[in-house]
């Protein structure tokens, strides 16, 4: 079965950067919406950004102005660009994608991630 595999996550002071990246572990034959949700400790899972295949983008209030959200077609990637990160940034970030798997095949299948961690912290 196919997953996606996230890289990117650390620890970093307040004010850093980081840089996500997403990507299907298999072969798969389109993506249509890819974006990255978190969830902090004690919270719901909260949308931060998705990107759809046509490249419309929507962020969470919270992240506007410090974060962007890209996609590489060609690699099945995409990105999300984390800067001035504050505290409340702290959280696992998902990554999610729609997945398609043959031409034939008019359905997307909603894939999600292991998480991976972001910490913001002095």
């Amino acid at each position: 079965q196919v997953q996606l595999v996230e890289s990117g996550g650390g620890l970093v002071q307040p004010g850093g950067s980081l840089r996500l990246s997403c990507a299907p572990s298999g072969t798969i034959f389109s993506i249509n919406d890819m974006g990255w949700y978190r969830q902090a400790p004690g919270k719901q899972r909260e949308l931060v950004a998705l990107i759809s295949s046509g490249g419309n983008t929507d962020f969470a209030d919270s992240v506007k102005g410090r974060f962007t959200i890209s996609r590489d077609n060609a690699k099945n990637t995409v990105y999300l660009q984390m800067n001035s990160l504050k505290p409340e940034d702290t959280a696992v970030y998902f990554c999610y994608a729609d997945l398609k798997y043959t031409s034939y095949s008019r359905t997307y299948y909603a894939h999600w991630g292991q998480g991976t961690q972001v910490t913001v912290s002095s």
